[in-house]
């Protein structure tokens, strides 16, 4: 039975789970009042890959995030997480996701707050995990045994990036994951992602630090005022518009944009 199922959705045009990326966003469209947050925006991560949205302030990037994962509905497109409709609370059983502004209970512990989402999850509380993890990210042991009120931006930032990465998944999603975090912060969360990566699982992240994502990702997705402008990899993005870095880069990709885009108005 199995095997025919299979066979249908083959012969369907349909990947199967093991095939399929692990996310794929095609023609997304979001329109708020008189502004279109997402015009047609197609995107896909593949399993095991690392991939990091780069945007000015307003350009899409949470909205994107929001349609794909079924917390905001899109005008037109669709999105599907390993081979399955992200409207379907299932597809979304493989991933783990944190949002730029969470603000945790502020009366739990830490590890109250840690223990929670991974209930929330079904998944059990492991304590010496926990700690291991804690040390990973250069969080002080203490703060799971702290309220969350008395928790810096920075450290809350690595509380939730902790929880979410204590579960086992396998696509991480990740809105800034370095906000507020300062350099020796920065470092750990950025070597406990390559360590996630090099276990085959997948990344999709948003992030103002270009040298964050060319660092970490094999492919760069440029998104401003809503449109893809560029996905690929990092070196092709300097190579296309001939910088040395990837910030110059950047800034190219979009300004050159919205040049054409006055032209051609």
């Amino acid at each position: 039975m199995a095997g025919t199922t299979a066979t249908r959705r083959e012969a369907a045009g349909i990947p199967s789970a093991a095939a399929a990326p692990a996310l794929r966003a095609a023609g997304l469209v979001k329109q708020f009042a008189s502004r279109r947050a997402l015009d047609g925006v197609s995107l896909e991560v593949a399993q095991g890959a690392a991939v990091g949205m780069v945007g000015a302030n307003g350009a899409g990037k949470t909205t994107f995030l929001k349609c794909a994962l079924d917390l905001c509905a899109p005008d037109a497109g669709g999105v599907e997480i390993f081979g399955r409709d992200a409207r379907l609370p299932a597809a979304r059983a493989r991933l783990a996701y944190l949002p730029e502004r969470f603000v945790p209970p502020y009366y739990l512990l830490g590890r109250e707050f840690a223990a929670m989402t991974l209930a929330l999850a079904g998944a059990r509380y492991d304590a010496a995990r926990a700690a291991r993890l804690a040390a990973e990210l250069e969080l002080d042991p203490q703060a799971l045994e702290r309220p969350v009120r008395q928790l810096s931006k920075g450290m809350t930032q690595k509380l939730g990036l902790a929880a979410c990465f204590l579960l086992e998944r396998d696509l991480y999603v990740l809105d800034e994951p370095m906000s507020g975090l300062d350099p020796a912060g920065r470092l750990a969360v950025k070597s406990v992602l390559a360590g996630l990566r090099r276990g085959g699982k997948a990344l999709f992240f948003t992030s103002h630090v270009l040298t964050d994502v060319e660092e970490l990702c094999s492919s760069v997705a440029v998104l401003d005022q809503g449109r893809l402008r560029f996905s690929g990899a990092p070196g092709a993005l300097r190579a296309r518009y001939g910088a040395e870095s990837l910030e110059r880069a950047f800034l190219n990709c979009i300004r050159s944009d919205a040049q054409a885009t006055a032209v051609n108005a």
